[in-house]
């Protein structure tokens, strides 16, 4: 009989393509990931691995057991997804990822409703960029993902996923106190064709998306410093460093040294979270969907 964890591993190997990977992807050590696909070859009988410079690939019989395990596992899934509807509540883990600024803005008061109304439904949640959280959603890693896409620049949804709106999220643009523009009560983005710009890291949808938007404006973008967390680029706005994209969800207090300004071209981010097609009769689906829009919801009312 074969071991469905070891099924798992293999199927992980396939989609990463390498140990590290799978073993990321699993919440696991690369050694854990070893072990049990030597255990899963002496099952077998037969090599499943081959050396491949300093990785690893699949043998033909490799590849052969991947494709059943990766069906083996969808059938596990619908078989849980089943008999949650079955039951009719909300239960067991539910592996959710989200960008930061709704790690902050939505997802506490929407976790904390949910533990409140279905207290055996146990939510674990990483931080993660929306193209990362939605692929380990195809890849089944996590059940949920929050995401967003651009007024002008949409970002592709994986066929297997479903969908839902959460909110519109308005951006401001944060300019030091001494800007020549921190008096203005609307600006647009073409005003800072001259200034330096403190952005995320390159290759993030909201990085391309500010880099896009301004080169459609003729404008070559000055990207002058990179920084991950919000708070760090409002600090080089403050010390006069340059200017930034402020979004409004999960802002947070603003240091004094800092001005925002409306943007007259309604910039714009739409929020929304997807999981997989053939979930969608899992209670605990339902349950994290609903809460996430009533949090929107009071987001957007300001209660």
């Amino acid at each position: 009989m074969l071991n469905l964890e070891r099924l798992r591993t293999l199927d992980a190997l396939a989609r990463h393509g390498s140990v590290s990977g799978a073993a990321e992807g699993l919440h696991v050590t690369t050694s854990a990931v070893s072990q049990q696909m030597a255990k899963l070859e002496r099952e077998i009988g037969q090599p499943l691995l081959a050396k491949n410079g300093r990785g690893v690939r699949l043998t033909d019989a490799g590849r052969l057991l991947a494709d059943h395990a990766a069906r083996i596992i969808s059938q596990v899934e619908l078989a849980q997804a089943d008999v949650e509807a079955q039951r009719g509540c909300a239960v067991g883990e539910l592996r959710i990822g989200a960008f930061p600024t709704a790690m902050r803005g939505l997802l506490p008061k929407a976790l904390t409703a949910l533990r409140a109304g279905h207290p055996e439904l146990r939510a674990l949640v990483r931080e993660m960029e929306p193209e990362e959280s939605m692929a380990a959603v195809v890849r089944g890693d996590l059940d949920l993902a929050l995401a967003i896409d651009w007024h002008n620049k949409r970002m592709p949804v994986p066929a297997e996923l479903t969908r839902a709106h959460l909110l519109d999220d308005s951006v401001d643009i944060a300019v030091p106190n001494g800007h020549r523009l921190a008096d203005r009560a609307e600006i647009s983005l073409a005003e800072f064709a001259d200034d330096d710009w403190v952005s995320w890291n390159e290759g993030q949808f909201c990085h391309e998306w500010l880099v896009s938007t301004l080169r459609g404006m003729g404008i070559e973008p000055r990207i002058a410093h990179i920084a991950e967390e919000h708070h760090t680029q409002l600090a080089f706005v403050e010390a006069g460093l340059g200017v930034s994209v402020a979004p409004r969800l999960g802002r947070g207090p603003v240091p004094d040294g800092v001005r925002l300004l409306s943007v007259s071209d309604a910039v714009r981010r739409h929020v929304y979270v997807v999981w997989r097609a053939d979930a969608d009769r899992r209670p605990s689906i339902r349950a994290a969907v609903e809460a996430l829009q009533v949090a929107a919801l009071n987001v957007q009312t300001g209660s």
